[in-house]
């Protein structure tokens, strides 16, 4: 059975804000991409340099050689006073700063990265690099841990699940950012990192490798006598934290074609499940154990915000009377449909995200191959021929949701975004009060539209029947909100239907939903405006790297490593 687009849920479900900001990472987002590559093609990295002090300062050099290529990640760990350190764009000095570059480091390189890359934003890279970045340390639980290592004793498990790593990064800058290697240079000479954001992602999983690195390292230097290494259980329990803002938010709306790319992808996948799988005794069940271990995964989830708690338990809960129901009908379905029907008239947004995340997972035959969908170029053209008439007859189908918003209220134009001077970074000001709205970015597509639309509408009689290429000659204010809506018309998905100018607006759903195709999770929201998450967490290992790898860190949770003599985790 051929997969159609008419198969697909449809855009008025799909592109809710809501739901959007409801997505788990799932089997095809790119860390589970790249790691399955990592793990298939055995990619070899070892650490050539490791020069740090007795507090942990100094440099840190990995060299790795893919089939492909070789590349080399620099780490300059140096000392930042506490009162410094901050999650925030604006700062100018990190626990660490690393570099990806292509190529082995020799000396005179190492000294002119050394120069640049703790300067982040201020230095000067070149083309040979790939990826900028840093990274701040967990004060909750870096100096907790190598604590416990050095007196002899493990972590305690629940300790480290409310935080989940040892290091958290605030940017990870790549694609021609600072004189680095732009984006089609990468996508040809690199190719280990030709699909999405894989050579940023790479980087977070070495930053996370170091992390374990010198956390042993400091145990041992604190006290070598009674000093024990991690359990490779909790290092593969560890993450990469993140720290995410507003910066993220404005590329799912500046770039629709690539999000509509994504999430027809995800929906794809969806589809090819509950069309062709075929349920079982035996799938159900295996459905049912990682049901369990989602939901484990969400009551593990240790965070400050009391909305987003009422979320995972809520969530929780749901999952828990769903799997009560497929017991209580004795697991007699017959087409995993019924499966979904049940979850959307029964559970919350969340928790039919969560189960179709699920079934995606149980299927990787049906999936495998959407793994190496080529990328698409965005390109967006103006149909001059097109008639004005037949512009309005798609705005009205497509875009009804945007129709539907009354701009007349202030409430609806109550915020704007702009980007800020100092660090070139989106932020939401108040349109009544904040200077900066003749400056606001292109955000606002609802109140683009309904511009456009009503423009259309003054039109008499006599010129209602001009072409595109007529109408904006006369009124070149609407030429690319135009061009949009004639690009866009040819897809299915890309327009995210939600008035992101609306007083209520929570940006923090735009960036849950770029993070989960990444692969982040375990969101820990600190306002409507950003969000702490972790990166890589149950993922394999530098040392787990040759060996039959199990594609099975889905949900991660605390894991049972044996509570050996002086390793005890409590």
């Amino acid at each position: 059975m051929t997969i159609k687009k008419s198969h697909l849920r449809p855009a008025n479900t799909v592109m809710n804000l809501e739901r959007l900001g409801s997505s788990y990472p799932y089997r095809l987002s790119f860390m589970r991409i790249l790691i399955r590559r990592i793990m298939k093609e055995k990619w070899q990295i070892e650490r050539t340099t490791f020069e740090l002090d007795k507090e942990g300062y100094g440099d840190a050099i990995y060299e790795i050689r893919t089939p492909k290529k070789k590349y080399s990640f620099v780490v300059f760990a140096d000392f930042l006073d506490p009162g410094k350190r901050s999650d925030r764009v604006i700062a100018d000095q990190w626990d660490i700063t690393v570099a990806l570059c292509e190529g082995s480091i020799n000396q005179s390189r190492l000294e002119k990265l050394r120069k640049n890359v703790p300067l982040q934003e201020k230095g000067r890279m070149d083309s040979k690099c790939i990826v900028l970045s840093r990274a701040n340390k967990s004060t909750r639980n870096f100096e907790y841990v190598i604590g416990r290592l050095a007196s002899g004793r493990q972590p305690s498990l629940s300790v480290i699940a409310k935080v989940g790593y040892l290091y958290r990064t605030t940017a990870v800058y790549g694609s021609g950012k600072f004189g680095m290697a732009d984006w089609q240079k990468v996508k040809s000479n690199y190719q280990d990192f030709s699909q999405p954001f894989a050579a940023e992602m790479f980087t977070c999983y070495l930053i996370r490798q170091f992390s374990i690195e010198q956390a042993d390292f400091l145990a041992r230097e604190k006290s070598p006598d009674t000093a024990v290494s991690m359990h490779i259980d909790i290092k593969r329990y560890i993450g990469i934290g993140n720290a995410t803002g507003l910066g993220m938010a404005p590329f799912l709306i500046n770039h629709p074609l690539l999000i509509n790319h994504w999430i027809e992808i995800r929906e794809t996948a969806l589809a090819r499940v509950l069309l062709l799988g075929e349920p079982n005794k035996a799938l159900l069940k295996h459905f049912v154990s990682l049901a369990n271990r989602a939901k484990q995964h969400l009551k593990e989830i240790s965070i400050d915000n009391e909305q987003q708690n009422s979320i995972n338990y809520k969530t929780s809960k749901d999952i828990a009377l769903f799997i009560e129901w497929l017991e209580l009908e004795k697991y007699n379905i017959k087409q995993w449909t019924e499966l979904a029907d049940h979850a959307t008239k029964n559970t919350g947004i969340e928790a039919q995200e969560l189960i179709n995340t699920i079934l995606i997972e149980l299927y990787p035959e049906l999936t495998q191959d959407l793994e190496n969908t080529p990328n698409i170029e965005e390109s967006y053209e103006l149909v001059p021929e097109m008639l004005i008439t037949n512009l309005r007859d798609i705005i009205r189908s497509r875009y009804a949701w945007a129709l539907d918003v009354d701009f007349t209220s202030n409430h609806s134009n109550a915020v704007f975004w702009y980007r800020s001077e100092e660090k070139m970074e989106p932020r939401l000001g108040q349109r009544n009060s904040d200077p900066g709205a003749d400056r606001e970015m292109m955000v606002g597509v609802a109140r683009l539209v309904r511009q456009c639309y009503d423009g259309i509408n003054r039109l008499d009689s006599n010129n209602i029947k001009l072409t595109v290429a007529q109408f904006v000659f006369f009124h070149p204010q609407y030429r690319l909100i135009i061009r949009r809506i004639q690009t866009m018309s040819k897809t299915q998905y890309g327009d995210i239907q939600a008035n992101l100018l609306d007083e209520g607006v929570l940006p923090i759903h735009l960036l849950r939903c770029k993070l989960s195709f990444f692969g982040v999770g375990k969101f820990d929201p600190k306002s409507r405006l950003w969000v702490r998450n972790t990166m890589f967490q149950g993922a394999p290992i530098q040392s787990d790297i040759g060996s039959n790898h199990i594609d099975d860190w889905f949900f991660p949770i605390m894991p049972f490593a044996k509570q050996d003599k002086g390793n005890e985790h409590n």
